[in-house]
């Protein structure tokens, strides 16, 4: 199954697969995809350790990092360096911190112990870690950097290049798919609405061949409620060379997802999630929890802009994850939740993809054959 896109990558099938999780990469590059590391969780020596372990256990197949340097961050103007992040904890109001206790405390949420460990507040959201990533990343022998929430600065998308990298970077809008394009960015990711994580306001539908057109013949993939063979075709019929894909791959066998997390994702449907400030200040579609709900209740302080409320906050999902707190527990996660109903591996997961879009498109063309006299 391939396309140009596919063609350019070496890839058997147009489907990429974004995780947090190594073993998740490697076997969607292993099956023929390709796997794309989300960097912004890990140090540069934690990310360091991963992209040296995906490069010894993907076979030789090409794979992505993704990394985070958004457009505008509270704090932004502020000197890099180790007094960063506690000029940025500075800015984070009283009021907000007494909120998140009172929520964790009507729900039942123990305190950490006093030696317990305590979880990095301020991941790659800012461009100092950001950078850092990318050195990390185009140390080793990747095929694709990716980038959300804003065009990447113009020097990174030259030293990604320099490397024989291509550069990808997500899109809500044709306007800011063109700024993309401008920046020399060599794949663009019209994002729908019903993705998860940072999301924008328009439906895959109809985001998909606004975005073909304006970046033509700069190549596009669909990403936003694609986790099956009919919906991957679709997105080709869109105009779109693929498919970036995230949320399916949170439950298959390889994921590291909790399970009581995974449990919830397994029973979910696609009305049980919500685009939300609750997880970093910029809308994320996520699942709808008691946490979300208390966010987005407009009695409650609001949510505080990207970097300080996940700093704000991420002690407090610490403390919800050892508690397994079913009520306030969430994730980042899109609508095609509803058809996440079961775990499989990885790699059926893709075949069983690459086979229904291919049976899909062979009906479509016997369809239009039909339809046309003498055809």
């Amino acid at each position: 199954m391939r396309t140009s896109v596919a063609e350019a990558f070496g890839l058997e099938f147009p489907i990429f697969a974004f995780s947090h999780c190594r073993d998740v990469v490697a076997a969607v590059s292993r099956a023929g995809g390709m796997g794309v590391l989300g960097a912004l969780a890990f140090t540069p020596e934690q990310l360091e350790v991963e992209c040296r372990w995906i490069d010894e256990h993907v076979g030789g197949r090409p794979y992505g990092v993704d990394v985070v340097m958004p457009a505008a961050y509270a704090g932004a103007d502020l000197p890099a360096g180790d007094g960063l992040e506690d000029a940025l904890q500075a800015m984070v109001p009283d009021e907000h911190r007494r909120f998140v206790e009172e929520i964790l405390e009507r729900h039942g949420v123990p305190a950490l112990a006093d030696d317990a460990p305590r979880p990095r507040t301020l991941l790659g959201w800012t461009h100092g870690e950001a950078r850092s990533h990318v050195d990390v990343a185009l140390s080793h022998p990747i095929a694709l950097l990716a980038n959300a929430l804003g065009p990447p600065p113009p020097d990174v998308v030259e030293l990604a290049h320099r490397h024989g990298v291509k550069v990808a970077a997500l899109v809500g809008s044709a306007s800011q798919a063109r700024k993309q394009v401008e920046v020399g960015v060599d794949v663009v990711v019209a994002q729908g609405n019903e993705a998860g994580g940072h999301t924008g306001e328009i439906s895959t539908l109809v985001l998909v061949p606004e975005v073909v057109d304006a970046v033509s013949p700069t190549p596009v993939l669909a990403a936003g409620g694609i986790g099956c063979g009919r919906q991957l075709a679709a997105a080709l019929a869109l105009g779109a060379q693929g498919a970036w894909t995230g949320s399916i791959w949170l439950t298959v066998s390889e994921a590291d997802t909790p399970p009581f997390i995974r449990d919830k994702l397994l029973r979910a449907t696609s009305r049980d999630t919500v685009r939300s400030r609750a997880l970093t200040g910029k809308p994320a579609r996520q699942l709808r929890t008691a946490w979300t709900e208390a966010w987005d209740d407009p009695k409650g302080p609001g949510a505080l802009p990207m970097p300080l409320q996940f700093m704000l906050t991420a002690e407090a999902q610490h403390r919800i994850g050892r508690a397994e707190n079913e009520d306030l527990a969430g994730m980042p996660v899109g609508q095609i939740v509803g058809r996440m109903n079961s775990v499989r591996a990885t790699r059926d997961v893709i075949f069983d993809m690459v086979d229904e879009a291919l049976r899909t498109i062979a009906q479509l063309s016997e369809t239009a054959a039909a339809a046309v006299p003498g055809a």
